[in-house]
């Protein structure tokens, strides 16, 4: 029964979007310009319906009701209760479920909270968010039920992929799709300024706390994915250029510039043009990281290997979304203003260049990504691209945007003085001379790439202070703060990179119980191993004794564990976290009975690289924060000042 009502439930928000879109469509006409009230109504209405049927998928996993195909499938009634949990979305049907429910929710809060917009620009955006989310109905409704029913019933589930079994995944993908639909609705603003033709600062400010909470999300939700390969797979890195990476870098590179030209065009009315461009470039990423994960095309530990019929689908749901945004663009392009000009040395100027250089490391990785399955497509060759091809043609263009991003906040607007600009960045340089001087005479030779980002990370850190200096911190807005924060955060970033690959120490032995090995500062001693039962594993466990100098010693218990439903061995890494970094370490499954591989790594200050990512977001959500007082109370605080 709660199939069904899922099933009906997902129908009726699916009838409702339609609705929602011929309301729209008519009501930008002057005959029936009367129907704008209706359509927050139908909205709120579709993401009720559509977060029933969400519930009700949760509630099927929750209850193992081995009757629905997709649970019996992709779970198993032994799994612990919040695998049941997060396992709705640990599969292709119930993601897209989710996809689909917060679409329909960022649908709705447009439809509430949205005061700035003219109504017709605002009912032209609503009716852009329900073609999108009419797409994705189709795509669950036809090709994808959520709610199959299987008859018979399965007398227990076929288990959830063991990597996926892991609190991350309680977190990862429900980060992505609130970026990925903040990122929707931008898409949305900027194709109802089109065919209204109110592209200007209104649209910006409209706009911008979406974008920016959608960058905020889709921060979080990569720097945890990164945390959860490197802690989960077992193989010392945070970062594998895996294609489904790439799919969530991607828009979040799009984001990024997006952010920074729909700052230009709310406060200065500059790159109208250029902002609804990257709405459309940073959608077209959500979709392209979508297929990529869906159509059955890459083979990923973290991808939704399915048939590629739903591949052609979602990337028919592409073409007609993007082509037409980009016919709409191409049509209305000419009654978009220019927008006000500015001097190429001004923060205008940096802003440009940085979404160029944001712009061409998005072309590096989605080249890197595609190229080598369109050639396979093409003649069946296979071509392997992998970190040295990222890493040499992505990291100069990530060190110069680094540059360019420290000098921007001391920029002025409109137009600047070389010479006065020079002045102010005199520290920044003075300080990534020292620091390169430091690491030169002190640290051990190492390659060019990490030594540039050390140094460019401590010139950045100094930068990304300067908008503070002379200021009373006690008045400085939100929103400047959160610019220092999360602009701090990317130096913390690059410091965690770059140490990383600079410094970090492995070792690959085969210990037999009793032996002893160094990594780095580290002694480690192999005490014993024994059999440990998990809720839904069995495990190989390595008892070892880890000592660091003087300090007093302790135990680290890296696992090898066997699974059952699904049948699979995975490596559980032990991790010893310091100020300096972290001891990582990892046990095989035994060559024989007395010798054990362990693989150990002494990773330097490589927490840092996820410190900066949480500061990145938080940096965001300042600036949210402050963007929202200043455009929303302190409107209301200005209306309540005339009143009185």
């Amino acid at each position: 029964m709660i199939a069904e009502l899922g099933l009906a439930a997902l129908w009726l928000g699916a009838a409702l979007a339609l609705l929602q879109l011929a309301l729209g469509a008519l009501a930008l006409g002057t005959r029936h310009a009367g129907l704008q009230p209706a359509l927050p109504a139908v909205a709120v209405a579709q993401a009720v319906l559509t977060g029933i049927a969400f519930l009700c998928l949760v509630a099927l996993f929750m209850r193992s009701d081995m009757s629905v195909l997709l649970v019996a499938t992709n779970s198993h009634s032994a799994k612990p209760m919040l695998y049941k949990f997060a396992g709705t979305w640990g599969n292709h049907e119930g993601s897209m479920l989710l996809w689909v429910s917060i679409l329909a929710a960022g649908g709705a809060l447009v439809a509430l909270l949205e005061r700035r917009l003219p109504m017709r620009t605002k009912t032209a955006t609503l009716a852009a968010q329900a073609a999108i989310a009419i797409g994705f109905y189709a795509f669950l409704l036809f090709s994808s039920n959520p709610f199959a029913r299987l008859n018979p019933a399965a007398p227990d589930g076929q288990g959830l992929n063991p990597l996926l079994q892991d609190p991350g995944l309680a977190f990862h993908p429900p980060t992505l799709y609130l970026g990925y639909v903040g990122m929707s609705v931008a898409f949305s603003f900027a194709v109802g300024a089109l065919v209204t033709r109110d592209v200007g600062p209104g649209l910006a400010r409209a706009m911008r706390p979406w974008v920016l909470g959608a960058w905020i999300f889709l921060t979080l939700g990569i720097s945890a994915g990164s945390y959860w390969a490197y802690y989960e797979l077992g193989w010392g890195g945070w970062w594998f250029w895996d294609p489904v990476e790439n799919a969530s870098l991607m828009p979040w590179l799009a984001a990024t510039a997006l952010l920074h030209s729909v700052t230009v065009l709310a406060t200065r009315n500059g790159l109208p043009a250029w902002t609804i461009m990257l709405s459309v470039v940073a959608f077209s990423m959500s979709m392209v990281g979508t297929f990529l994960v869906r159509s059955g095309i890459l083979t990923s530990v973290h991808s939704f290997a399915v048939d590629p019929t739903r591949g052609a689908f979602i990337l028919g749901l592409l073409a007609v979304y993007i082509g037409g945004a980009m016919a709409l663009f191409a049509l209305r392009i000419g009654t978009v203003q220019s927008g006000s000009p500015f001097e190429p040395v001004s923060r205008e100027g940096a802003l440009v260049l940085n979404n160029l250089l944001l712009s061409g490391i998005l072309v590096v990785v989605l080249v890197g990504t595609l190229y080598p399955l369109a050639l396979e497509a093409a003649n069946g060759t296979r071509l392997s691209v992998g970190a040295p091809y990222f890493n040499s043609s992505a990291g100069p263009l990530a060190l110069l945007l680094l540059l360019v991003m420290a000098a921007g906040p001391l920029l002025r607007w409109r137009r600047d003085h070389p010479a006065s600009l020079a002045a102010r960045l005199a520290i920044p340089v003075l300080v990534l001379a020292a620091a390169l001087l430091l690491v030169v005479a002190f640290l051990r030779p190492i390659s060019l790439l990490p030594l540039l980002g050390l140094v460019t990370a401590a010139a950045v850190g100094t930068a990304s202070l300067a908008p503070l200096w002379r200021r009373n911190l006690a008045r400085t807005p939100l929103f400047t703060w959160g610019m220092v924060v999360a602009h701090l955060g990317c130096a913390v970033s690059l410091a965690g990179m770059a140490a990383d690959s600079a410094f970090t120490k492995e070792v690959l032995v085969s210990l037999q119980v009793g032996e002893t090995r160094r990594v780095g500062p580290y002694s480690v001693t192999f005490r014993q191993v024994s059999e440990v039962p998990g809720p839904n594993w069995s495990a190989l466990d390595a008892e070892l004794l880890v000592q660091r100098g003087s300090q007093a010693p302790f135990v680290m218990h890296p696992q090898s564990r066997t699974f059952t439903d699904p049948p699979m061995e995975t490596n559980e890494s032990a991790i010893a976290t310091a100020w300096d970094g972290q001891l990582y370490l990892v046990v095989s499954a035994p060559q024989d009975d007395i010798h054990y591989p362990i693989r150990m790594w002494w990773k330097p200050f490589v927490t840092l690289i996820w410190l900066g990512g949480i500061m990145m977001a938080l940096g965001g959500g300042l600036a949210l924060l402050g963007r929202v007082d200043r455009d929303v109370f302190g409107w209301r605080r200005r209306l309540a000042g005339r009143a009185a």
